[in-house]
């Protein structure tokens, strides 16, 4: 377990840097994604990464890195310094594509601990509340969580080593929890992301897993979507069409 020191009242959005992971080629959302990164795809008048930096101004946060590659200039074009959202935002630009976790160890001067996001989420999470259970639990990565029921499209078979069926289920339905794509991480696991390396976040929760550090889910209830795919794009503009004030509570 991590210091007690981790867990004082110093640890505030306002202290806390945000690492935004907007270096995606968005190789299915093709072909949109290749004229547009896919942290821009539009949700209502807006692009979906700048709903996520009003959220996170209006909830206190105020540093922010774009980890960035494809398209890298039309995001910076577009956010500049972050002046005009109340942020402070500046720039990592990924020569190459280091994965989704690669570029954080040459972030410098993170803050203990560090959020880490995937720039493609329309959430209605409030990004403190992972923080606070983060601060107090003395984990060092901390993976918000929600549910999912997924229903499996075919009949499924369960069988017995020898092949003789078991049991047939037609079209079951899976209670699964999976990640939000909101990590909040203490800086010592920087010491295992290989500087200049390829790696994605599921490899470095698997390296602290294996070396015994100690990692904790936070389950939240909220609205969380993401726009990996064009169908996802779809339901994300009809969710913030429908419901802009539960993503922008303060008018946006």
């Amino acid at each position: 377990m991590r210091s007690d020191a981790l867990k004082a009242s110093s640890v505030t959005a306002a202290t806390t840097r945000v690492v935004i992971l907007a270096g995606g080629a968005g190789v299915r959302l093709r072909p949109y994604s290749t004229f547009l990164p896919k942290p821009m795809m539009p949700v209502g008048d807006m692009p979906i990464l700048e709903v996520m930096l009003r959220q996170l101004a209006s909830q206190g946060f105020r540093r922010i890195t774009l980890s960035v590659n494809h398209l890298a200039e039309l995001v910076r074009a577009f956010f500049g310094d972050g002046g005009r959202l109340g942020l402070e935002i500046d720039y990592y630009v990924e020569d190459v594509p280091l994965g989704t976790a690669g570029s954080l160890a040459l972030i410098e001067d993170l803050s203990d601990p560090f959020l880490a996001l995937n720039g493609d989420l329309l959430t209605t999470l409030d990004y403190r509340a992972p923080l606070a259970g983060h601060v107090t639990s003395g984990a060092e990565a901390t993976i918000a969580a929600i549910g999912r029921r997924l229903t499996v499209d075919f009949g499924v078979l369960e069988t017995d080593p020898s092949g003789d069926l078991r049991a047939y289920v037609e079209k079951p339905t899976l209670d699964l929890t999976v990640s939000m794509g909101v990590n909040v991480l203490a800086r010592e696991v920087l010491e295992l992301i290989p500087r200049g390396g390829y790696l994605d976040v599921p490899d470095l929760i698997g390296r602290l897993l294996g070396a015994g550090r100690r990692v904790i889910t936070y389950c939240a209830e909220c609205e969380w979507l993401n726009i990996g795919r064009a169908e996802d794009h779809e339901q994300a503009l009809k969710a913030f069409a429908e419901r802009r004030g539960q993503f922008l509570p303060g008018g946006g």
